[in-house]
């Protein structure tokens, strides 16, 4: 969140400003989840945030959402919230001056939490939901508090096991809501270290071994920008940057956790690949699961997509994620049309529908990455997500990248004529135009990259979509094959060289 003044608060690129006096916690010109950031109270930690403005704002809240109230009291804000508050009264300038009614308040708020967990939802909302409870039963004291402090002990001993894999992913396969499920476990770290109950203590041993791997994935998962993979629901400016989790995590362990070093690394439970042959270039694969099978309501047709960087700047993007709501640019973040991947028949890899539903599915198949003798990069994998149409075809993507030559083969088994379509988001800050049938990408002057098909079929050029962030759409240029009345088995693809004019003579 990002405030102009003390009582402007700007979500998702939309801001909205109040007076003290007259605070609209339920202003209908917004949705639904800006609603929810105002109530998750994460202003309240911010530099340069008076002490008297954030009197204002709990006095406010307190009088004006009564229990049980829209938006305000669902459990996910609640949960947020709850641990906000309770940082901000445990900060030693707060401590003398926490009002009664102030505590009242989070007192009914954590008992109404405890009867609303979300237990349907699962996922990352569970995992809030156990965290808050565990911080208020180490703040408060009592039988009721130690209560809470079990039962949040016990989501969220079990959900670690559950969420986060073996490679140190969190399971929903977002970077994004990776950081946030990261950021909670070193909050809940800082917590329980070092403290005097055995149980806590023997979660706190827990934890520090999560949130070393957890370091590890987020840095290898993030570009030479030093920002995130936007694969599935992912965008910028939502969750604490990778480089400032590193740092919590080192300044409560002691321990540095360095970047990924070496020309490929894989995280082979989550389905993520990464070469990185040269300093500043960095191509990240997804060939893993589109999440949870109970709760894939973050994914995106991204099975077989990539994201391509080039001399530390995004070259080939992923469409990333505008907003939450149903609509045509939900539907192009989610869909096939927003991945740089090869769709068949003009039908998506996952059948995405409503804003966060996910019926029959890609599934990974075989993925793999090695170094070859000959020095090139190789990663192969396939998904089964088209076995449902005509023929039964299987996509399979072989990637290979030695030297300034990196080649993307789509190899598309199975019966029949079908549709073929592959796409390539360019990133909006770079300029795209054609020669002979082949495309160059620049940034400015600079000559970043040539594209050419793998067949010599003629490529087009499209205005798409990236979405970098929540309620922002810029236009950019997507490179396009398509083929019609294709005869399976067949073959597609692309071919790059990268390089400088000079180098490219």
């Amino acid at each position: 969140m990002n405030c102009g003044s003390e009582f402007a608060f700007r979500f998702l690129n939309e801001e909205l400003s109040f007076s003290p006096e007259a605070i609209d916690w339920h202003p209908v010109a917004v949705g639904k989840l800006w609603r929810y950031n105002l109530h998750y109270f994460d202003c309240l930690m911010e530099e340069g945030r008076s002490r008297e403005s954030m009197r204002t704002l709990l006095d406010s809240w307190i009088a004006s959402n009564a229990p049980g109230t829209a938006d305000a009291w669902e459990p996910f804000p609640l949960s947020l919230r709850i641990v906000n508050w309770i940082k901000l009264f445990l900060t030693s300038d707060m401590r003398t001056t926490i009002a009664d009614k102030w505590l009242d308040s989070l007192y009914d708020q954590t008992l109404w939490l405890e009867q609303s967990v979300e237990y349907h939802l699962m996922g990352n909302h569970y995992f809030k939901n156990g965290k808050a409870l565990l911080f208020a039963g180490l703040f408060f004291v009592g039988p009721v508090a130690e209560r809470w402090l079990g039962k949040g002990l016990q989501i969220l001993s079990s959900e670690i096991e559950e969420q986060i894999l073996a490679d140190g992913g969190h399971f929903e396969r977002s970077p994004m809501y990776h950081a946030m499920i990261l950021e909670d476990c070193l909050d809940l770290l800082n917590l329980c270290l070092d403290h005097s109950r055995r149980d806590l203590g023997i979660f706190s041993e827990r934890l520090r071994l999560v949130t070393r791997a957890m370091v590890r994935f987020l840095l290898g998962m993030s570009h030479p920008d030093g920002e995130i993979a936007l694969f599935n629901d992912a965008a910028f400016g939502i969750e604490t940057r990778p480089a400032e989790l590193a740092a919590y995590y080192e300044r409560l362990t002691g321990e540095r956790i360095a970047a990924q070093t070496g020309a490929y690394w894989a995280f082979p439970e989550s389905g993520y690949f990464v070469m990185a042959p040269a300093q500043g270039n960095r191509l990240i694969i997804d060939c893993g699961p589109v999440g949870p099978d109970y709760q894939p309501g973050h994914a995106h047709c991204d099975t077989l997509s990539f994201e391509l960087s080039l001399r530390g700047r995004r070259v080939i993007v992923d469409s990333g994620c505008c907003q939450y709501l149903d609509g045509d640019i939900r539907r192009y973040n989610r869909g096939n049309v927003g991945h740089n991947t090869v769709t068949l028949d003009g039908v998506n890899q996952s059948d995405v529908w409503s804003a966060h539903r996910c019926a029959r599915r890609a599934r990974p198949m075989g993925p793999g990455i090695t170094l070859r003798d000959d020095g090139a990069l190789h990663f192969t994998g396939a998904h089964d997500g088209y076995h449902r149409l005509s023929g039964r075809p299987v996509h399979h993507r072989n990637v290979v990248w030695q030297g300034k030559r990196l080649v993307v083969e789509d190899l598309l088994d199975g019966e029949g004529e079908h549709e073929v379509e592959s796409r390539l988001h360019i990133h909006p800050d770079l300029t795209v135009g054609f020669h002979e049938n082949r495309a160059f990408i620049r940034n400015g002057s600079e000559l970043l990259l040539t594209v050419a098909s793998l067949g010599g079929e003629e490529i087009g050029c499209d205005e798409g979509w990236y979405c970098p962030e929540f309620g922002l759409s810029l236009p950019c240029s997507v490179l396009s094959v398509r083929l019609r009345n294709v005869r399976f088995p067949s073959r597609c693809g692309w071919v790059m060289t990268i390089g400088s004019a000079d180098e490219l003579r």
